[in-house]
């Protein structure tokens, strides 16, 4: 697999990378880089002060783990890292290679090591290997045989080994910015010879098309291409020419966890536009919506709580909505769900007052409850005191007994602390109703 201006050549030869004069190639081919400096939109990494920069002022690589999405120029930077170091370059792919494969490379590293060499083994998609094969470098880069730079679109702190990781560094590739994407067209127009016939607004579309990845969007430059007999393409012709793809978006990896907990933090933060922008991505991407209602009724219950009791009510309604007219109709009863949400008064005073209660009895152990809340079904168990003294609510003056309910070694404990928000104000009021009653009946 390639990344952004190449793909990997077959026979996994030697350094160096030229610009392909080839006119029928893929325009992301002729346009990659010859110098590392001309990557777009890492400086963060390969300027002079940075971790890239350094290694080869110094001519000296260390083993590195890229982790980026698609499109942003792994495979290019690695390939451009071993020609400025002067290593010889070894590029396979976890999605094609095998042990026998990982075999060869070995060998012919060793052998160039043998001459005098250094080979820098470029691993593609790296965390597609499982932990056995992981675990099957090490040795390899502990002795010094390979310079291992691995590329992944996955969080290396889930994917990959925790010894392989300690042993190299990890750099975080940036999805490319506007600015970055506009440096791309400017690169291919000059290539090309002439401007892109787009209307402003279509241009601006062309590049949220790419979704940050500058592959793609030379990609799509290229239908663009294709279609100028058409005159100037406004960002509607636009749209018929490409075919527009889907946000990146992996279910069962990182940005699924990442999309819903911008979710889940846009609604505490009362932000209902951002909160809604992330539910779309979500939808979008393909998301199961059971999966964002679920985190929605544990909003309700976690962030909300009784300062709006209305809130589980309507994450709920929501659940059973979608289940009965399902989608595209079923999103809308999402939306509201979130918008109610997002909107509704903020406590996290259930959820504080449960974790104090399990902190409480997790310190305790098993003591017993007083005596005199206890059922005594049998002559025995009264003889014992079971029920003795115990006070009728109902029959106690104002509906209030003001008795203890606690164990009797244990003082009374304040776990729930309601905010001063929504319905617990009223909440409030209630408990220190409750509370002026019980300290008066221990006064008498």
């Amino acid at each position: 697999m390639g990344d952004l201006f190449g793909n990997e050549p077959a026979d996994g030869g030697e350094t160096g990378a030229t610009l392909s004069d080839d006119p029928s190639a893929p325009l992301a081919e002729r346009l990659r880089p010859r110098r590392i400096e001309d990557v777009v939109g890492q400086d963060h990494i390969i300027g002079p002060e940075f971790p890239l920069g350094r290694m080869m002022k110094a001519k000296r690589l260390a083993s590195l783990i890229l982790w980026g999405p698609p499109g942003t120029g792994k495979t290019t930077i690695a390939r451009l890292l071993a020609e400025r170091v002067g290593l010889v370059f070894e590029p396979i792919s976890a999605v094609f290679s095998g042990v026998a494969d990982l075999k060869k490379v070995f060998e012919r590293a060793r052998q160039n090591r043998r001459l005098g060499r250094t080979t820098l083994l470029f691993v593609d998609e790296i965390h597609r290997f499982n932990r056995a094969q992981q675990d099957g470098f090490l040795p390899y880069v502990e002795d010094g045989t390979v310079i291992l730079v691995g590329a992944t679109t996955e969080n290396p702190s889930f994917e990959l080994n925790a010894a392989l990781l300690s042993r190299a560094q990890v750099l975080v590739l940036r999805r490319l910015d506007d600015a970055g994407l506009e440096q791309l067209l400017l690169r291919a127009e000059q290539l090309l010879g002439r401007g892109l016939d787009l209307t402003p607004d279509a241009r601006l579309s062309l590049k949220a098309m790419a979704d940050g990845d500058g592959r793609h969007l030379l990609n799509l430059v290229e239908q663009v291409v294709l279609n100028a007999d058409d005159g100037t393409i406004n960002a509607a012709r636009l749209v018929e020419i490409v075919h527009k793809r889907a946000p990146i978006y992996d279910k069962s990896g990182e940005e699924h966890y990442n999309l819903i907990s911008a979710l889940h933090k846009s609604m505490r933060g009362s932000d209902v536009d951002a909160a809604l922008y992330w539910l779309a991505r979500m939808l979008a991407g393909g998301e199961a919506p059971l999966f964002i209602l679920r985190r929605l009724v544990r909003f309700a219950v976690e962030d909300i709580g009784l300062a709006d009791p209305q809130a589980l009510v309507q994450a709920l309604a929501a659940k059973d909505a979608y289940d009965f007219i399902g989608s595209p109709e079923g999103e809308l009863a999402l939306a509201q769900a979130v918008i109610y949400l997002a909107t509704a008064p903020k406590s996290n005073a259930a959820y504080s007052a449960l974790k104090s209660a399990q902190g409480l009895a997790a310190e305790t152990g098993s003591l017993m409850p007083p005596k005199h809340i206890l059922n005594a079904p049998t002559v025995m168990m009264k003889s014992m005191g079971y029920g003795k003294g115990y006070e009728y609510d109902h029959d106690a003056a104002g509906g209030f007994s003001g008795q203890s309910y606690f164990p009797e070694t244990l003082p009374r404990t304040e776990l729930y602390r309601p905010k001063a928000k929504g319905f617990e104000i009223e909440l409030a009021k209630r408990l220190a109703h409750w509370a002026k009653l019980r300290l008066d009946r221990t006064r008498e």
